[in-house]
């Protein structure tokens, strides 16, 4: 697994409710840690604490039955993704890309937009809802960029029909602009600001070909880790992460 960085964290906590701090780090509701503070089953620095609403301060080392237990602050991180997996946050057909994860408390994670099972690449996973609206807002006109692979030749001509946008099978109007490098006959690089239902796919069936191979290698300013292999993932940098407008 690549080396990673401590957790990007916008603030150190300075105190928070015991009962917050068991719902946070736990997998305990609300109502279950004060039941769990109530039984004497919590401490804090080694003293027992029946209050729900003590202030737990930073750096205060609290364990439940024994377990010590730590916040995990905010998180932001990429992840090379490999085929056969699905950007959700449970195990379906396919397992998540959250079971890639070493990491504590995968539970707390949401995924800032998705690929298909058979895309590889860059996926920005984070627990913090508002970065990631930024990031899969249709307002916001975040550019993904992709590799893309394609059965049959593409023509210099389409770099103007991807930038003049496409009709979609099933879509009322056309994709907004897109941005269409041509690498060689059958590779080119795509930026889309949309997030459509296959969208990459759809847009060059729309034109009579076939997309064979799909990887997503940048999302705004961030762009994926070559030292990332399939599977592996590390902490954005403070950079990355405010790279998010």
């Amino acid at each position: 697994m690549a080396a990673r960085k401590t957790p990007w964290q916008r603030a150190e906590h300075t105190s928070v409710r015991l009962d917050k701090f068991l719902a946070e780090t736990t997998d305990l509701s609300r109502g279950l840690a004060k039941k769990a503070i109530n039984g004497g089953d919590v401490t804090v620095d080694e003293q027992v604490i029946k209050d729900p609403a003590f202030k737990v301060a930073a750096g205060a080392r609290v364990c439940l039955e024994g377990e010590h237990l730590e916040l995990v602050g905010i998180r932001y991180l990429m992840l090379n993704k490999p085929v056969d997996t699905i950007c959700s946050t449970q195990d379906e057909y396919y397992p998540s890309v959250i079971s890639l994860l070493d990491i504590a408390r995968p539970d707390k994670l949401h995924i800032a937009g998705r690929l298909d099972a058979d895309t590889t690449g860059l996926v920005l996973i984070t627990d913090d809802g508002q970065w990631s609206h930024k990031i899969t807002s249709p307002r916001r006109d975040c550019a993904k960029r992709y590799r893309v692979q394609l059965a049959d030749p593409l023509t210099p001509e389409l770099v103007e029909v991807f930038a003049k946008g496409l009709q979609l099978n099933g879509e009322e109007g056309l994709t907004k602009p897109a941005t269409l490098e041509i690498l060689s006959d059958t590779e080119a690089l795509l930026a889309i600001t949309e997030g459509k239902y296959h969208q990459v796919k759809r847009m060059f069936a729309a034109v009579g070909n076939k997309v064979v191979g799909l990887h997503r290698e940048a999302v705004g300013a961030i762009e994926l880790d070559p030292e990332l292999a399939h599977g592996e993932w590390r902490y954005l940098t403070d950079a990355e992460v405010a790279s998010v407008k």
